[in-house]
């Protein structure tokens, strides 16, 4: 055989056996423009531009998934560099797909579009993430901090590839609760994870930053459909983890209904109950396999590479003041640039009421190129 034709067969088996493109994290997979133009934003000068998108991301466990999000681009002008994006985690949503933020948004029920609207009306362009597993195949990993941060960096990433925004732009990461989870450990895992994201600040509310401490303050009380929930989420992330296997009949009717349902639904399907009586053997999650990925979960002992405005009602009935308290003083250890705000006679809804708006402005000023105040 000729020499010619011997390398010729040589590249074609070559590209026939090369491995396929490995995706990336915060890759589009697919983006669609949907008409949308909710009540809040009717005083803008006109429709925002809405993308319901598919994006990689990473699982806690470093497996690639695909997340949906939402990218909402303001119509107003911005003249000054690149628009500002402002990567959005939600607030606890729940755990069935139809609570994904990305549907909510487009059916008109997102509890908190009034925040979007605020971004949106300085000229911001928001990236909202579902999470994994929420909107898309298989179960929601709700309240696991790793996947979470992965998930709202990773929007990030897909928002530069809609038009109109750039990979160079600022990014403000915000949320409040699951959010403030998210957006928190976005924080700490920014610098090794997304590091060519150019994040200039987090704002983060109402953080459930230690989970064993949340989990024993909700157990048995109005929270509890929460804690259930987190039980599900980190089955999902974790499998080794034993949950359905330990659950009474009783248990699994629970469990499966939290699987199913939104949030208001999950705060009645069985409030005041202990995990215990929903399992066969007592205090699961105190097992060494719980232990070791709540802890891998807890955020606090990483500091945060971008400036952080914390922020936490004093009377918090969901998240318990001192959770908060520690995360800020932890990250004050580590030497991070934190502003932090204690809410007094606030609850977990009334604070993100009365101070997510002023938690947005700070993010504003980063945008602004403004000196932080940190107050350790």
């Amino acid at each position: 055989m000729p020499l010619r034709a011997v390398l010729t067969a040589v590249l074609l088996l070559s590209a026939l056996v090369a491995p396929a493109h490995a995706a990336a994290p915060g890759e589009l997979v697919s983006s669609r423009e949907v008409a949308w133009h909710p009540e809040p934003l009717r005083l803008l000068s006109a429709p925002v531009k809405a993308y319901d998108i598919r994006y990689r991301s990473t699982s806690a466990t470093g497996e690639s998934t695909v997340v949906s999000g939402m990218v909402l681009v303001s119509p107003l002008p911005w003249n000054n560099g690149p628009r500002p994006i402002v990567a959005y985690a939600m607030g606890t949503q729940g755990m069935a797909d139809r609570c994904a933020p990305s549907q909510q948004l487009q059916n008109g029920t997102e509890v908190e579009i009034a925040f979007l609207a605020q971004a949106m009306s300085k000229g911001w362009a928001v990236a909202v993430t579902d999470y994994e597993g929420l909107g898309t195949p298989g179960d929601h990993t709700y309240a696991v901090s790793r996947s979470e941060g992965r998930a709202l960096l990773d929007v990030a990433r897909a928002a530069a590839s809609v038009p109109g925004l750039s990979a160079a732009a600022p990014v403000g990461v915000f949320g409040y609760s699951q959010g403030g989870q998210a957006a928190s450990s976005a924080a700490e895992q920014w610098k090794s994870y997304a590091p060519e994201v150019n994040v200039v600040g987090v704002a983060a509310g109402g953080v459930p930053a230690d989970l064993n401490a949340v989990a024993k303050f909700n157990d048995g009380n109005a929270g509890s459909g929460l804690v259930f929930a987190a039980a599900a989420g980190y089955a999902t992330a974790y499998p080794e983890l034993p949950l359905s296997s330990v659950l009474n009949a009783r248990g699994r009717q629970v469990i499966d209904q939290i699987r199913q349902s939104c949030v208001a639904e999950i705060a009645l399907v069985a409030p005041f109950t202990r995990l215990n009586s929903l399992t066969t053997t007592p205090d699961v999650i105190q097992n060494p396999l719980w232990q070791k990925r709540l802890n891998e979960n807890a955020l606090g002992s990483v500091k945060p590479g971008a400036p952080v405005y914390l922020y936490h009602g004093t009377l918090d009935e969901l998240i318990p003041f001192g959770v908060g308290q520690k995360l800020r003083s932890q990250w004050c250890a580590l030497g991070a640039d934190v502003q932090w705000t204690p809410l007094p006679l606030l609850g977990h809804v009334t604070a993100v009421s009365a101070w997510g708006t002023n938690a947005l402005n700070w993010l504003g000023d980063r945008f602004a190129g403004r000196a932080t105040r940190p107050d350790c």
